[in-house]
């Protein structure tokens, strides 16, 4: 074989090296994620709904399974290419199931609430956790999980502001249970607090964290309120871009965990401020939007980057030590019940403030 031949398949059987490292790790945790799927379809079959989304599952088995072993250095390569490359992806793909039309739908009135509702308890939610001792990057995922759409929120934040495997599966897993509890005690408001079904709506959409959890709390109260919960939690979705862009722009001056020193600022190329994946989920929603992505394949994709992003959990939760999330878990129950009831209020004070019938 010539020198030039040999330098031509260089790269290629680099490639397939670095490929073959990956599977063991990334074979670990498409079984978790498989296991998962599986719990959550024999879920909706008994219940209709899944109450306990199969990103959480995963996030579960993958802990329960760290407790008994411990992924030796042939499986860690995987496990690192899941929960960070595989994630990145499901994020862009994410862009393709969000179209910018419905902010037109949704009225200037609504849609500043909204708006202003997700400021409002970033800042809120990122003040009682620094306040109860959570770290910087902890607080800014119960933050971001609580004002937008939790799990999913805290998946896409995490890589941006650099939070560790634990940080992210303790803000997964304590929002993931308020996330159950509000799906079976929201609809108590109807009664409690007088509110139609519009109004139940939009507070649906404003406070319960997962698309499929607004489905689950609002269709035993009616249609209108599925509908209206629906597309509030879609505009809330949407508010998922800019915030993360704005935490990328903000993650290099963020104080070191641990410390109250501020992290020396750092000169970064708009690359690095704004990482690929969050301009890959803008581009797609745009393209959305514009109707350059088929409605017919939007579902599909959509699932997909469900999917992905189950694997990317089954790979945190295998990066975690349950000793050290027992150790935090007090103080992180406490910062998101209270984040919750907080927006909570803030939603009811909004519905009544625009006084939505």
């Amino acid at each position: 074989m010539t020198a030039e031949a040999s330098a031509k398949e260089a790269p290629f059987g680099a490639f397939v090296g670095k490929s073959v490292s990956l599977l063991p790790g990334l074979l670990v945790c498409l079984a978790i994620t498989a296991a998962a799927l599986a719990v959550q379809a024999v879920e909706e079959r008994l219940t209709g709904h899944p109450y306990i989304e199969a990103l959480v599952i995963a996030i579960l088995f993958g802990i329960a399974l760290r407790t008994v072993w411990v992924p030796g250095e042939r499986y860690r390569a995987g496990i690192a290419f899941s929960a960070k490359q595989v994630l990145e992806v499901a994020v862009v793909l994410l862009g393709a199931s969000i179209s910018l039309g419905t902010i037109l739908a949704s009225g200037p009135a609504l849609l500043t609430g909204i708006v202003a509702t997700v400021l409002l308890a970033i800042a809120a939610s990122y003040g009682i956790c620094r306040c109860l001792g959570l770290p910087t990057r902890m607080a800014i995922l119960v933050a971001a999980g609580n004002a937008i759409c939790g799990n999913s929120a805290i998946a896409a934040v995490a890589p941006v502001i650099g939070a560790d495997a634990r940080d992210v599966t303790a803000a997964i897993a304590f929002t993931a249970v308020l996330g159950v509890l509000m799906v079976l005690g929201l609809p108590l408001f109807v009664p409690l607090a007088g509110l139609t079904e519009h109004q139940y709506g939009v507070l649906a959409g404003l406070t319960v964290y997962a698309v499929p959890q607004v489905l689950a709390a609002t269709v035993p109260v009616g249609l209108l309120a599925t509908q209206v919960g629906t597309l509030v939690k879609l505009v809330r979705v949407l508010m998922l871009g800019p915030v993360v862009v704005a935490f990328a722009l903000i993650a290099p001056h963020l104080p070191s965990d641990g410390t109250t020193g501020k992290a020396a600022p750092r000169r970064l190329g708009f690359s690095k401020l704004v990482p690929w994946f969050i301009i890959g989920f803008l581009v797609l929603a745009t393209f959305r939007s514009l109707g350059l992505v088929p409605e017919a394949i939007a579902p599909a994709v959509k699932r997909i980057a469900g999917v992905l992003t189950v694997v990317s959990m089954a790979a945190l939760g295998l990066g975690v030590d349950v000793r050290v999330l027992a150790r935090v878990g007090a103080r992180v129950t406490l910062a998101v019940t209270a984040s919750l009831v907080l927006l909570l209020a803030v939603s009811l004070a909004l519905i009544f403030a625009l006084g939505i019938a």
